[in-house]
């Protein structure tokens, strides 16, 4: 196993305002295993709010700090901006973190350990596993979580408990790798068809926490993002062979 020395950590936000400057104090704040140092990328999938300016006001207060902060000049999705932030990673790891409240950034190391302890070449963190904060939120999202997760089984051979949760862990140059398309949120369902296909590789799942948002508080995710997601399954698993 190649030695860590840094972590990237690719931060997505589109019209995260409120919330981007809470989750750059947590991300900055967490103390990595065996030293690993920290890469921290934020894409900026042009937003309509404050987030740039939020954003490099923060950068400004806090230079030398391992972040890195990319634009893009139109609104492309979720997908694009870690396609952004995945190119330019540099670490021998990479993990996403959404610029909201919803994970723990202080629970990387969990993911971190089976790749520390030689077992592991992508991590998956769920929210339906382990004995972890979860908030209590919607009954019909998490039966189409659920839903969606076993139709991704059934086609990849994995038993993931959460194919679509926002914590994945990669070797950087595997899912460098990879010729990823989706530009929202289908880049889920897509990362783990293609991961799944990679000889040899070495996928694990831990269990995390769970501090979910309501609509109220800005989440984004819909109905439609769950019928692509079905078309996404197929497309890059059935019909992909």
């Amino acid at each position: 196993m190649q030695p860590i020395k840094t972590l990237s950590i690719i931060i997505p936000a589109y019209n995260e305002g409120p919330t981007i400057r809470l989750i750059l104090d947590k991300v900055r704040e967490v103390k990595l295993l065996s030293d690993i140092r920290k890469e921290i990328i934020i894409v900026n999938d042009c937003s309509r709010d404050n987030t740039e300016e939020v954003i490099k006001q923060y950068l400004e207060e806090n230079p030398d700090q391992g972040f890195r902060y990319l634009a893009h000049d139109i609104n492309q999705g979720k997908g694009a901006a870690l396609h952004t932030g995945i190119k330019h990673a540099t670490g021998e790891y990479l993990i996403i973190q959404d610029a909201d409240l919803e994970y723990d950034p202080q629970e990387y190391n969990i993911l971190l350990r089976p790749v520390l302890q030689g077992f592991a070449d992508v991590v998956y963190g769920s929210r339906f596993m382990g004995g972890n904060p979860h908030r209590i939120l919607f009954y019909w999202h998490s039966i189409g979580n659920k839903f969606l997760t076993s139709l991704s089984n059934m086609v990849t051979n994995l038993n993931l408990t959460d194919m679509e949760t926002c914590y994945k862990l990669f070797r950087t140059d595997i899912i460098q790798s990879l010729p990823l398309r989706e530009k929202r949120f289908g880049f889920e369902p897509e990362v783990t068809a293609r991961v799944s296909r990679v000889p040899g590789v070495r996928i694990y799942e831990v269990g995390i926490s769970y501090y979910g948002r309501t609509y109220a508080e800005g989440k984004k995710i819909g109905w439609r993002d769950g019928f692509r997601a079905i078309w996404c399954i197929m497309k890059y698993n059935l019909w992909a062979k």
